[in-house]
C-alpha cells in the first residue's frame, strides 16, 4: 500500500471520529445529569449547616399579610431560639409548594412548635394569593427577594424545610417537598426528637 493510499484510508476514519466525539461527550454529560439529578434522591443532599446555629437572618415581612387583622412579622434569627421551629422556603411559582401547602397547614395545628416561612424570589401579590388560597401556616414570613438569605441557609432550590431546635441550631433539613410519605416517615419523627431535646 502506498503512502497516498494509506492517507486516504485513515482520513475518513479520523473525520468520523472527530464528528462522533461531540456526540460521545454529550451522551456522557447527559448520563451524569440523569444519574445525578433525576435518578439521585435530592433529599439525600448533605447540608454543612446541620448542628450549626442558624445563619444571620433579617428578612422583611410579606407586605400586607395579616392574621386576624394583625400583621405577620418578617423573620429574624433570634425568633428561632427557645422553641422548636420549622423553616419552610417556598414560592408561589413553585409547583411542588402548591402540593405541600395543605400538609404544612395540617402541621401548623400542632402548637408544640412554630412554622415560619422564607418567601423566595416571589411577587408579593402572588405570595399573598397563595397563602389566601391554601391557608397560612406561618407565624412569620420573611421575604428573600434576591435569594441572598437562602444562599446563606444552603438552599438548593424550593421547597426546602429546616428543623431548628430550641438551641437555635439546625437539626434536620428536608430537600424537596413535604409529602404524605416523608411527613410520617421522616419529618414527624425528627420533630418529636427535637421536642425532647432541652
Amino acid at each position: 500500500m502506498s503512502p497516498a493510499e494509506h492517507t486516504t484510508e485513515t482520513t475518513p476514519r479520523r473525520r468520523s471520529l472527530v464528528l462522533a466525539l461531540p456526540l460521545i461527550i454529550f451522551a456522557a454529560i447527559a448520563a451524569l445529569f440523569y444519574f445525578g439529578l433525576i435518578a439521585g434522591d435530592p433529599s439525600k443532599l448533605p447540608s454543612a449547616l446541620i448542628g450549626k446555629q442558624v445563619p444571620p437572618t433579617d428578612l422583611p415581612p410579606l407586605e400586607a399579610l395579616a392574621i386576624n387583622g394583625k400583621p405577620v412579622p418578617g423573620l429574624k434569627d433570634d425568633m428561632l431560639k427557645g422553641h422548636v421551629t420549622l423553616v419552610n422556603v417556598w414560592a408561589s411559582w413553585c409547583v411542588p409548594c402548591h402540593d405541600e401547602a395543605p400538609l404544612l397547614d395540617a402541621l401548623a395545628k400542632d402548637k408544640r412548635f412554630n412554622i415560619v416561612g422564607i418567601n423566595y424570589k416571589d411577587v408579593a401579590d402572588n405570595a399573598r394569593r397563595f397563602l389566601n388560597r391554601y391557608g397560612n401556616p406561618f407565624t412569620a414570613v420573611g421575604v428573600d427577594e434576591k435569594g441572598r438569605a437562602s444562599i446563606d441557609w444552603g438552599v438548593y432550590g424550593v421547597p426546602e424545610t429546616f428543623l431548628i431546635g430550641r438551641d437555635g441550631r439546625i437539626a434536620y433539613k428536608l430537600v424537596g417537598p413535604i409529602t404524605p410519605q416523608n411527613i410520617e416517615a421522616v419529618l414527624k419523627p425528627q420533630i418529636e426528637k427535637a421536642l425532647q431535646q432541652p
